[in-house]
């Protein structure tokens, strides 16, 4: 896909395209509604029948696609790599991200998963990744973390520390789990291994949800809720987050966690009629501003020549454009 002119970064090195900034804000959207509608969903039926119901509707969508489009054995043969990733961005998080809202408002939680970015970045340093950001993306994660805060509010006394343990899980998870698929499952065709993992999840989750499943039909907001977030929130945007990974690598992927709880916040006011005041607005722009110094070149190589770049920059699981 063609590039705009290198007027602008958008991660280090790379340069603004459209792609990326259509995919950063439909990621944004798409993963900033699921804290609603888990809150409604979780009411009636258990965090574990979610996830198996969220996954199960994702992988009869994604799988049948990856046997038509891809040849899913080079996906299986690094099979231990599919279950990690998995593991740390879909079964662990989404049953205890659930479990969290039983107990904490969306948008507390919301709170919470924006520090994500800073939990990548420490993980991109430990593993001297090379998609990694400087003092002043450092800065930038801080400020937008900070704006998060102004946006949904701090009420640590209305959680748990069960409740906490549990978002902190998550927020480990969702750092982890775009590393893992932008480093060891690089070149890969990523619908395949979105298809294998939800249907890995769906597989053990099985169980534990025919235990727990709801002794009634639950009522037809939650139905309208685990569809989607099975259809919309899972099934495609899995698709187009492998697609932001691949333009701007998977720690500043994460970012898109500092907008998901302003639309959570929005949503809170114009469905929960939860409060949406000048401070929460204040904060947005924080948000902003954090995000554009967390997605800034460092200066010694924003100058560089596009190839040397190029060659630095990891590669995500490999993304057939007519999907994203």
């Amino acid at each position: 896909m063609p590039h705009d002119e290198p007027a602008q970064r958008f991660c280090a090195g790379a340069r603004v395209t459209r792609r990326a900034l259509v995919l950063f804000g439909l990621m944004s959207l798409i993963w900033g509604i699921p804290y609603l509608f888990i809150r409604i969903a979780v009411a009636e039926i258990s965090p574990a029948t979610l996830v198996f119901a969220r996954t199960g509707i994702a992988a009869l969508i994604l799988l049948p696609v990856a046997l038509l489009r891809t040849d899913l054995r080079p996906v299986l043969a690094r099979w231990r790599w599919v279950v990690a990733f998995a593991a740390a961005e879909i079964g662990v998080p989404w049953v205890l991200l659930a479990s969290a809202e039983q107990r904490v408002t969306s948008s507390l939680a919301g709170l919470l998963v924006a520090g994500v970015p800073l939990v990548g970045t420490v993980i991109a340093a430990a593993t001297r990744g090379r998609d990694r950001v400087g003092g002043a993306g450092l800065l930038g994660l801080l400020i937008g973390l900070a704006g998060v805060a102004a946006i949904v509010g701090v009420d640590i006394d209305a959680s748990n520390r069960i409740a906490m343990l549990e978002m902190a899980v998550v927020i480990v998870g969702y750092a982890a789990g775009p590393a893992i698929l932008a480093r060891r499952l690089a070149g890969l065709p990523s619908v395949g291994v979105m298809a294998l993992s939800l249907s890995l999840c769906a597989a053990v989750y099985a169980p534990v949800a025919f235990v727990q499943r709801p002794v009634s039909l639950p009522g037809t907001d939650v139905l309208e809720a685990v569809a989607i977030l099975g259809v919309v929130c899972t099934a495609l945007a899995f698709l187009l987050f492998s697609a932001l990974i691949d333009e701007i690598g998977p720690v500043r992927a994460t970012v898109i966690t500092y907008i998901n709880p302003a639309v959570a916040a929005l949503l809170g006011a114009l469905v929960l009629r939860e409060p949406l005041t000048l401070v929460m607005g204040g904060g947005f722009g924080l948000v902003i501003v954090g995000s554009a110094l967390s997605t800034r070149a460092p200066a010694a190589r924003a100058h560089e020549p596009r190839e040397l770049v190029d060659q630095r920059r990891p590669s995500g699981a490999e993304v057939d454009e007519s999907t994203a």
